[in-house]
């Protein structure tokens, strides 16, 4: 018997090796450079693999750049290497550049832009070193001086002298009185050319009315001209949200309207609170109000070490949200054992990572 099941394993044995003797071939070593991810991990004898370099490297040689799997396990030998290629400057006119990144063609210094490529557009660096745009040609510009508006003027951003002015110059246009233009500002443009000068017309917006929780604190209830202004406040406790003077614009309408933020109550009637650099219990809180934008710290409990640690909430227009780990206690834990709440005991060394409020 023993004879027999040796014979067995021995035959198995050599099964096994006739069916695995075949040679395989592992993923080919292949120098920096060289793309990776589309090798796979094995391959068998006569598979041919080629090799491209990655993004940014440039091939050594441009013969082909074949891998043969032998018969001995092994790769037919690659003379290809990828080396990293930095695209240098365009020229004295562009900024430079960074191999993989856009460079943005700009002219500086009151330029002028002309030939291909455009005030603003983008050259890449290609793959073989080369930038996919010439660069612009970079001229000084001048414009003649602005038209003023018909029953208005003109005020320039900086000073000016002569019969011209330069590219970037800015300026704003203003009507006579009770009158707006219909667009405010004006430049010397990159083509050499000025903004044309604005309509004035008469404009007017409607009467102010009041906002929510707050009151207008001056104004005659009528029409207002452009420029005019309205400036509100807010009732007692409420926040002023934006900016408190609005403005009649020359669209015809005001500028947005500020808004009254609504206070908070603090919403537990058992623990204790860190405001105001104050520890309180909630009791003490009078009245209970904590002001839009005003933190507020409840007390939690870090049960495994057996001590307390503060979690902060923020009021926010009228809420203010009590955090999860919050736990109000019970009347007669409150009224009998406060001195085990987690405002009481030690506090914590380290706030475990609290959730959301």
């Amino acid at each position: 018997m023993a004879p027999a099941l040796a014979l067995l394993l021995l035959c198995q044995v050599a099964l096994y090796t006739t069916v695995t003797s075949k040679n395989v071939c592992g993923r080919p070593d292949v120098a920096d450079g060289i793309e990776e991810l589309t090798l796979n991990r094995v391959y068998e004898v006569g598979d041919q693999v080629n090799l491209v370099c990655e993004r940014g490297f440039l091939p050594s040689t441009a013969t082909p750049r074949k891998l043969t799997c032998t018969d001995t396990g092994g790769w037919t030998p690659s003379d290809l290497a990828c080396s990293r290629e930095f695209t240098g400057p365009l020229d004295s006119h562009s900024a430079g550049a960074i191999l993989k990144q856009l460079e943005f063609l700009n002219c500086y210094n009151h330029p002028k832009v002309e030939g291909v490529s455009k005030t603003g557009e983008k050259s890449r660096c290609s793959h073989d070193g080369t930038w996919s745009n010439p660069p612009p040609l970079c001229k000084a510009v001048n414009c003649p001086l602005p038209k003023s508006p018909r029953d208005g003027r003109i005020v320039f951003d900086k000073p000016v002298t002569g019969s011209t002015t330069m590219y970037g110059q800015g300026w704003t246009y203003e009507c006579n009185p009770r009158m707006a233009p219909s667009y405010e500002r004006g430049s010397c443009m990159a083509d050499g050319s000025t903004t044309e000068p604005p309509l004035c017309r008469e404009v007017s917006c409607t009467i102010p009315t009041g906002i929510p929780n707050g009151f207008i604190t001056f104004a005659v209830m009528r029409q207002h001209g452009y420029k005019e202004t309205v400036k509100y406040a807010c009732n007692e406790h409420y926040i002023l949200d934006g900016e408190a003077e609005i403005q009649c614009q020359n669209s015809g309408n005001w500028s947005s309207k500020p808004v009254c933020r609504v206070p908070c109550a603090v919403g537990i009637k058992r623990g204790r609170i860190f405001y105001n650099a104050k520890k309180l219990w909630i009791g003490d809180l009078k009245p209970n109000r904590v002001l839009h934008g005003e933190h507020v710290a409840f007390y939690c409990l870090n049960r495994a070490e057996r001590c307390g640690y503060p979690v902060a909430s923020t009021c926010n227009d009228g809420t203010i949200p009590i955090p999860e780990c919050f736990e109000e206690p019970g009347k007669v834990e409150y009224t009998l054992r406060a001195k085990t709440l987690p405002s009481e005991i030690t506090m914590c060394a380290t706030s475990p990572p609290a959730r959301p409020a």
